[in-house]
């Protein structure tokens, strides 16, 4: 019955010192001490032009995000594995003039009505150059990809926060406010523009 008791508090001791140990790399490793011991980094690249491809879409209204965003990644034995960033994105509106066809356009003797393209989210980013990592915990060895899935989340953020905040509805509001006096003053007519559904 001893011999149990003792090897059961063994165990006990040997897991708090394991757990203990975790604690101090976590706080060794978030201080910055490490980075002491670097001597440098070396980067090589090679570009490589895979497309080139004719742009038609004209952006009308960009959307500026500042977020905090935590992301946990639950595991099954170790503990939890959460990242928390400080991100700027950005997301842009915008309508596709390629897709506006001879159909589209309606000339009257003074009066010109245009179907334009309906409305687009062209791009949602992150801005990675004034986004940073603030913490990260119980991530041990795939730190790297913790964080790579917590900005991917930010990204899906951005998007959802331009949609649900209007940028669609915005992109129209700016092609008419833009688009009509600079055609009005091209044609010499008066100009309405309308947008696919």
């Amino acid at each position: 019955m001893t011999r149990l008791i003792n090897t059961l508090l063994r165990l006990f001791l040997i897991t708090l010192l394991v757990a203990g140990l975790i604690a101090l790399w976590e706080q060794i490793r978030g201080n910055g001490f490490m980075s002491r011991f670097r001597r440098g980094e070396n980067t090589t690249q090679s570009i490589v032009l895979t497309e080139v491809k004719a742009l038609g879409k004209l952006e009308l209204v960009k959307y500026t995000f500042k977020d905090i965003v935590e992301h946990e990644q639950v595991n099954t034995f170790l503990p939890n594995a959460n990242a928390i960033l400080i991100v700027e994105g950005e997301a842009t509106g915008c309508i596709d003039l390629t897709q506006i066809k001879l159909d589209d356009i309606v000339a009257g003797t003074d009066s010109i009505t245009i179907k334009l393209p309906k409305a687009e989210l062209c791009t949602w980013k992150i801005n990675h150059d004034r986004s940073r990592v603030y913490d990260t915990r119980f991530s041990f060895l795939n730190e790297s990809q913790l964080v790579s899935d917590a900005y991917r989340k930010a990204e899906h953020l951005v998007k959802q926060s331009a949609l649900n905040g209007g940028i669609l509805n915005q992109t129209r509001q700016n092609a008419n406010q833009m688009l009509r006096p600079l055609l009005e003053r091209i044609s010499g007519k008066k100009v309405g523009l309308t947008f696919q559904e």
